[in-house]
């Protein structure tokens, strides 16, 4: 598996979201976007990050960046997600797991001494010509919008 570097091309993007809708990054050429994968939908960090970022949508609006969360969620759980903490960013599904692979985000991990494959807390910036612009691994969530969204305006 590969990790993704900063400059190059973003992976092909398109998943089924929220509100029984459809995300293409193609369709985002020409606009920066926020690509973050989180773990899984209503667990405690997963929902402050998704918080965080609802909370700065309109800054990030401002600054001509859509925001897109990540997770191997199905949709009518992230319908119910986003309800209960009236989330304002999109939300992807990535059942089959294609995406998470493909942005190289899906890693063996550790917990209580068991390994086991999840998703790993990362983020991506992508600028208006499709490229990744900045890439945070292993995102610790306090703060995190926040830095992100002040790249982003100077993007």
């Amino acid at each position: 598996m590969t990790q993704l570097t900063e400059n190059a091309v973003a992976p092909a993007l398109v998943l089924a979201t929220d509100g029984e809708g459809r995300f293409d990054l193609a369709a985002f050429m020409g606009r920066k976007v926020v690509v973050y994968f989180y773990p899984k939908a209503d667990t405690p960090g997963c929902t402050t990050e998704g918080q965080d970022f609802s909370t700065l949508i309109d800054q990030f609006e401002a600054a001509d960046t859509a925001v897109i969360g990540i997770s191997r969620d199905t949709v009518k759980k992230l319908d119910r997600f986003k309800s209960k903490h009236d989330l304002k960013v999109i939300l992807g599904s990535d059942e089959d797991g294609t995406v998470t692979e493909a942005w190289g985000v899906w890693i063996q991990k550790k917990l209580y001494g068991r390994e086991y494959m999840g998703i790993e807390r990362a983020t991506f910036l992508i600028d208006r010509e499709g490229r990744i612009a900045r890439v945070w691994h292993n995102v610790k969530v306090k703060g995190h919008a926040q830095e992100v969204l002040e790249v982003a305006k100077e993007l």
